[in-house]
């Protein structure tokens, strides 16, 4: 028998850095120098505060730049970048800072903000809980599925990914390596979590995982 699934959840805070941008240049500037934790926030606080709501999410940085800079160009380049292709934050950041040195390589221009409405930059402090739910089966894994709390979804899935740097999300991690279960890992590895609600998320995990345990 393999390793049984253990189910976390978590909690955040919002902390402000300190840090602010007043014009184009000082974004891409802090962008460098960034804690990983304010890149991830700026990246994903929809999903986090309104895990209710469908995204497609918005961006912080993308939405900065098109409303208060009245950049639209680069607004669309940075709100288009795909977050799922990305295991890794440092990856990310350099993503957009490429984006931004282009641009700004390209048009010369370095838009200010109007007074007070500078870019304040925050970041998110996550304290991980462990739940008492553990899974030893596919079937017990898809009867805790669905009573544990949207949190713990966001953490197996959202934080494997770019927090903790693993190549695919926690469930899809278990059921290959512990039980076997190759063909449905890859099926919720393939899932794109940022076009569901959380909820919908779930349904769709517990849809393929209810479709194998009835094969």
């Amino acid at each position: 028998m393999g390793e049984p699934f253990r189910f976390y959840s978590r909690l955040y805070l919002t902390e402000l850095t300190g840090l602010k941008a007043g014009d184009l240049r000082g974004l891409l500037e802090n962008l460098k120098t960034l804690p990983e934790s304010s890149i991830y926030y700026h990246t994903h606080r929809f999903l986090q505060q309104h895990h209710y709501l469908s995204p497609e999410p918005p961006n912080d940085f993308a939405y900065w730049i098109r409303n208060i800079l009245q950049e639209e160009e680069l607004g669309e380049r940075i709100a288009s970048v795909d977050t799922i292709q990305f295991t890794s934050i440092e990856d990310l950041r350099r993503k957009f800072i490429g984006i931004i040195e282009d641009y700004m390589g390209r048009t010369g221009k370095n838009p200010d903000a109007p007074e007070g409405y500078e870019f304040h930059f925050m970041k998110a402090i996550t304290f991980v809980i462990p739940t008492p739910h553990y899974a030893l089966s596919l079937k017990e894994f898809y009867e805790i599925m669905q009573r544990v709390s949207v949190h713990s979804i966001y953490y197996h899935v959202f934080e494997a990914r770019l927090r903790l740097k693993k190549e695919t999300n926690d469930f899809s991690n278990w059921l290959e390596g512990q039980l076997g279960e190759k063909e449905i890992a890859e099926r919720i590895a393939r899932l794109d979590p940022y076009t569901h609600t959380l909820e919908g998320l779930r349904q769709r995990i517990l849809a393929l995982v209810r479709r194998r345990l009835n094969a």
